[in-house]
């Protein structure tokens, strides 16, 4: 795995270290060559709600196979016991991948998303959040609540009671939190325009309220899942592939032909 995807190991670590195994959220199918593991694809549950309703859907992650045994058939048949495997568990598989031509073949296809755009006026506040510290037994103690508690970010396609994925995907990034909102916040600043791509909270606020947190000027915001719970007005919509890859499911998807994104923090 860390040959196919260098870095790999590292943010597995940190997923261990906030508490929530990579090892043991993943059902990983693997193939061996004498006592070479050489091909590998995991599969791990995702608590989602697609268009207000809650199911855990499959999904597929970790897709490899060492680059000397390639072309010899063995993905093909990994893939094949993969969705055997979760055709008697899940209605719905998704994944994200920069080479959806490797999946096409097994039933998956590509379903578009959007991001949003929403222009503003704001002029900066001294009341800010404060970035959480994950040595801090509170913090530590903070996120596994929210996370357990979370309401979705978007009733078209979002996240519930997920951890392992999350953490991988963001625990080795800067996390924001706003005591008075009870609300993480995965976001990034550049220049005057605010990138928010995930929010962890009971309860989701206006983008107003998340706005009056930032200290500096913001004059565009860019939001990468799906707005109606966020009281925004004016908002445009923009197809677009996220760090270059697409999302892709096999089977059922109410959400299809909708406009929205997976979270960054729920991608695999």
């Amino acid at each position: 795995m860390e040959a196919t995807f260098p870095g790999l190991s590292s943010l597995a670590e940190c997923g261990r270290k906030l508490g929530a195994s990579w090892e043991t959220a993943s059902t990983p199918f693997i193939r061996f060559h004498d006592d070479i593991a050489i091909t590998h694809v995991g599969v791990l549950e995702i608590p989602m709600q697609i268009m207000g309703q809650k199911l855990t859907v499959g999904g597929v992650h970790g897709v490899a196979t060492r680059a000397e045994f390639r072309r010899r058939g063995y993905y093909r048949e990994v893939m094949e016991e993969v969705l055997e495997y979760c055709d008697t568990l899940y209605e719905t598989l998704v994944l994200t991948t920069p080479q959806p031509e490797f999946y096409l073949p097994f039933g998956f296809r590509i379903v578009e998303e959007h991001i949003f755009k929403v222009k503003c006026n704001s002029t900066g506040s001294t009341d800010s959040f404060r970035i959480l510290d994950f040595t801090d037994t509170k913090d530590y103690t903070l996120l596994h609540r929210l996370l357990e508690t979370r309401a979705p970010v978007s009733n078209i396609v979002g996240v519930v009671k997920e951890k392992p994925v999350f953490f991988v995907n963001e625990g080795s990034r800067t996390l924001y939190y706003a005591e008075d909102l009870d609300l993480i916040a995965c976001l990034e600043i550049e220049d005057t325009r605010l990138h928010l791509f995930d929010l962890v909270t009971t309860q989701i606020c206006s983008l107003k309220n998340i706005i009056a947190k930032i200290p500096q000027p913001i004059e565009e915001v860019v939001i990468y899942f799906s707005p109606e719970l966020l009281d925004v007005k004016d908002v445009q919509a923009f197809v677009h592939a996220f760090d270059e890859t697409v999302l892709m499911v096999r089977g059922k998807f109410a959400a299809e032909g909708e406009k929205f994104m997976l979270p960054r923090s729920a991608r695999c």
